[in-house]
């Protein structure tokens, strides 16, 4: 058993059905990997594309690294104050719209494969 399916074991009830329910979702797609990274499973393919993270309440928020760059157009994705990620919180499993969540990581796929991912921060000297 890898870092991430021991992370996932260790969770309790609608947190850890979430988690392999959304693990299950993202690593389906071809070239995905996860990683335990900051203490969260990180999934990317060419650079990361998404997390899931742990929140209050048993919930977990699947959140995407580039979504200031996605349409957003299924209207899932919210920054929370945050200026690049954005996020969706899930507190039951049956709650998940699958369509909508297969459209977005399937934009932020295309997005990864498209165009090269480069940070806009500053570089000090």
């Amino acid at each position: 058993m890898d870092a991430v399916d021991t992370f996932i074991q260790e969770k309790q009830g609608q947190q850890k059905l979430i988690l392999r329910h959304l693990h299950n979702l993202l690593t389906d797609n071809p070239g995905v990997s996860p990683k335990l990274r900051f203490k969260i499973p990180f999934y990317y393919r060419k650079s990361w594309i998404c997390y899931l993270n742990p929140v209050k309440n048993e919930g977990i928020e699947l959140v995407f690294l580039r979504a200031n760059e996605l349409s957003n157009e299924q209207g899932l994705l919210e920054s929370r104050g945050r200026k690049q990620v954005k996020g969706v919180i899930f507190y039951k499993l049956n709650e998940i719209p699958e369509q909508a969540i297969h459209e977005v990581v399937q934009e932020a796929l295309l997005l990864d494969e498209s165009i090269p991912y480069s940070s806009k921060r500053k570089k000090f000297r």
